[in-house]
């Protein structure tokens, strides 16, 4: 690891190892690595414009260079360990890949829990310190966040009610989500993100479980004609920093950091999200796709049809040792709705 006094001491010198490097006096470089492609919306309104005002703040005492999905470090699988190992200084990840790795976390990810990437992500934040912590050591924590609620996206059959689920084969984005599939009668189906377009057009499969957002991303408005707003599950990500390289940053370039973390960064989620998922939303009205919107009366029906699904996760992980699961999901529904019945108000 080179420290930051290392680095003001080797002048020009290229140095490299674990962690950031020193590549001229007085400069610090830290490598930031996720998995999504430089399209991707997480890529361009928010890890790249965060590096640029991370350097600009620290007059460019820090330099970030962002490795995207397609570099030797945009593994989804590999996030959390690389970061952890200090192979990237910092990284951003799905908190469900690799699987079981964050199950705490993952809680969130409930069906009928989380219906914005606001309340989601801040949820998340607030049970942090107390409930979620162990699942990140030898990290610093820069945020959690989650989605704005999942829609089912349907190529054919309109989905109205829970009868209309059965027999559909939905294109899945979890295991717990494809419990829940299975409960209200429909067969999940795996599959990448980007062969759903494709999957729906030879109709391999009759719908997805997707946010707004990638319909316009991965065209979904050309082979879908439904889109049930539904709000009934979420994905968690976590954005963090090598614990050794923060604790070996300057002071001031670590206030100019936190200054740009937690809650700062988390306040502009969903605001985000709204954005990109109106962008999905407007694709699918000018299709002239048909949006049914569930009323609260249904989500309650649909999300008391899988209550024993939430039940039989939350058990297989008491089975797994994590004894306090029930404790953290009932926070995770206390807070989520704190939340909700603050933004309902505002």
């Amino acid at each position: 690891m080179v420290t930051p006094k290392l680095a003001r001491l080797c002048g020009a010198a290229l140095l490299t190892g674990l962690g950031f490097t020193a590549q001229a006096a007085d400069t610090i470089q830290l490598k930031l690595a996720h998995y999504l492609p430089t399209a991707h919306s997480l890529h361009s309104v928010f890890m790249e414009p965060w590096a640029r005002e991370l350097e600009e703040r620290t007059d460019g005492k820090v330099k970030v260079r962002v490795h995207a999905g397609n570099s030797s470090f945009g593994n989804a699988a590999n996030q959390l360990d690389q970061v952890r190992a200090g192979v990237v200084d910092i990284a951003f990840g799905l908190a469900g890949m690799p699987r079981g790795r964050l199950p705490r976390t993952t809680l969130i990810e409930m069906p009928f829990l989380i219906k914005s990437a606001d309340t989601g992500s801040r949820t998340l934040w607030e049970l942090y310190p107390d409930y979620l912590k162990e699942e990140y050591k030898g990290l610093h924590m820069l945020a959690l966040m989650t989605h704005n609620g999942g829609l089912i996206h349907t190529r054919d059959k309109t989905v109205k009610n829970i009868d209309d689920m059965k027999g559909l084969r939905i294109r899945t984005p979890s295991d717990t989500i494809s419990k829940a599939l299975t409960k209200l009668g429909a067969t999940p189906v795996g599959m990448p993100p980007g062969e759903v377009y494709e999957g729906l057009q030879r109709g391999v499969i009759d719908g997805a479980a997707f946010p707004w957002d990638p319909v316009r991303g991965f065209k979904l408005d050309e082979v879908t004609t439904a889109h049930t707003e539904a709000d009934f599950y979420t994905a968690s990500f976590w954005f963090a920093m090598n614990e050794k390289t923060y604790e070996e940053l300057p002071d001031d370039v670590k206030e100019v950091l936190d200054d740009m973390s937690g809650l700062n960064l988390i306040s502009q989620f969903g605001e985000w999200w709204d954005e990109w998922d109106d962008i999905g939303l407007a694709a699918a009205k000018d299709r002239g796709n048909e949006i049914i919107t569930l009323s609260d009366e249904d989500r309650a029906e649909w999300a008391a049809e899988l209550e024993p699904v939430v039940d039989a996760e939350i058990e297989a992980l008491e089975e797994k040792g994590i004894d306090n699961a029930r404790d953290i999901y009932d926070r995770m529904v206390e807070v989520s709705s704190e939340y909700e019945e603050n933004a309902a108000t505002e």
